[in-house]
């Protein structure tokens, strides 16, 4: 298969009217600069209106798939921000991506190309100035907003809360046909009523947005700005007196409820079939079954597919299956290889002789070039399977302390009190998929 050249182009929505930052003017470098190196087979990724500050680029992800498959060459950007403005991205693209398979990196502005080690070298340097210049801005901006909310007014942009718009013009939030809503939830729930029940009538997405109106304090005028309150210039919906009877009944009915479920698997259990949550419900007097979210109605955002036909199954079952296979678990016993050990010295010789010949290839002999590049390609593997190696050593140290824990106490279960039962399970259980009579579980280790 015959590789090609990559020619990445991206612009920022507020970067798309800056001269020399345009798509066209990239794509007209780019190409000049594929028929300077005489590079025949090359296609263009472009993403328009994407942020540099990460990598959820759908052009970037398409020419990323594309260099694992072995079809790229090189990849080619105008300038080194155009393929991220962050250090810890760029550096994961070109030495885990790119390098990883043997792909070239070249810079027109920066003149940089990834082959060289001086062009490693730049890499580290510019992407590091790159970085600088973005917490700087991020920096200035947070002040000038913390600056703005002091002053009383809104932030700007982002979520408006339930019940306000913005004005742009004033910047302050002005109460919108929804206020007499926000009024309604603090009547309905300062005279009884569940947050789920204030969802049902009000017709409100799910109960979760009641609490989060109940105690939002920009209702009474407040502006919350990282972890600060600020008076706002904006009118308020309710009372302070209201909001406070609101956070009293918030306290209280907290007192009236158990502190915890009194339930071993809550919160771990899942559908095999539509992969919504599982609950306890009561059946009878024989017990609990555990019961698929999509077949409740009672909590419509939780449904996955209201067609799902999974089985109710007994949750003491389940229980009973998951702790003799927990307490069927032995420990491993991790021996250091030699192959370890070898393959350690192997980084520490090639260090050594990548070091000597940087010292040669300094002093004038370019004769040296390849060799360093096939002993750089060589440390590199060499290191990413030391990385590997411990990866796995310390993912095998973390199942060995997991399981330690449930050895010791394995004899002493019927002795232990609920909540240190559960802790127990939660330290070693990720989550549980139950499909009919069978489940299958996925520990933490």
């Amino acid at each position: 298969m015959k590789k090609r050249v990559a020619l990445y182009v991206r612009v920022s929505t507020e970067g798309q009217a800056e001269e020399g930052y345009s798509i066209d003017a990239q794509k007209k470098l780019l190409e000049a600069w594929c028929i300077s190196k005489e590079v025949e087979e090359y296609e263009f990724f472009i993403d328009p209106g994407f942020s540099g500050s990460n990598l959820e680029r759908p052009a970037l992800q398409d020419m990323m798939n594309c260099v694992r498959r072995g079809e790229i060459s090189h990849v080619a950007v105008y300038k080194l921000d155009r393929l991220s403005r962050s250090q810890k991205d760029t550096l994961f693209l070109i030495e885990d991506v790119f390098n990883k398979y043997d792909v070239g990196f070249v810079s027109l502005t920066e003149n940089m190309d990834t082959s060289t080690p001086i062009g490693r070298a730049m890499l580290g340097i510019i992407s590091a100035f790159a970085q600088l210049e973005r917490e700087t801005i991020k920096i200035r901006t947070r002040m000038g907003m913390k600056e703005r909310v002091k002053s009383g007014l809104w932030m700007g942009g982002g979520k408006i809360p339930f019940g306000y718009d913005y004005d742009s013009e004033k910047g302050i939030l002005v109460p919108n046909d929804d206020a007499p809503t926000v009024r309604k939830i603090y009547d309905m729930f300062l005279s009884g009523m569940s947050p789920s029940a204030i969802a049902n009538e009000l017709n409100l997405k799910y109960e979760k947005l009641v609490v989060q109106i109940l105690k939002r304090k920009t209702n009474i005028g407040v502006i919350n700005y990282k972890g600060e309150e600020y008076e706002g210039r904006h009118e308020a919906i309710v009372d302070r007196e209201i909001f406070d009877r609101s956070e009293d009944e918030f306290k209280r009915r907290a007192r009236g409820m158990k502190s915890e479920s009194r339930h071993l698997l809550s919160g771990l259990v899942y559908c095999g079939l539509c992969g919504a949550r599982m609950r306890y419900q009561k059946w009878g007097k024989k017990g609990y079954k555990l019961v698929c979210y999509s077949q409740q109605k009672s909590k419509p955002y939780l449904v996955h597919d209201p067609e799902c036909k999974n089985e109710k199954v007994w949750a003491d079952e389940v229980e009973d299956e998951l702790l003799k296979d927990i307490f069927s678990l032995s420990l491993e016993k991790e021996i250091k290889s030699e192959k370890v050990i070898k393959t350690q010295s192997q980084t520490v010789r090639l260090e050594k002789k990548l070091k000597r010949l940087y010292e040669l290839w300094s002093d004038g002999n370019n004769a040296l070039l390849d060799v360093i590049k096939d002993t750089e390609k060589k440390l590199e593997r060499s290191k990413k399977a030391d990385e590997e190696r411990l990866l796995n050593e310390a993912n095998k140290e973390k199942k060995v302390t997991a399981i330690s824990e449930i050895e010791n106490v394995r004899d002493l279960w019927d002795t232990l009190d609920f909540s240190e039962k559960r802790h127990l399970v939660r330290t070693v259980v990720d989550k549980i998929l139950v499909f009919g009579d069978k489940i299958n579980i996925y520990y933490r280790f």
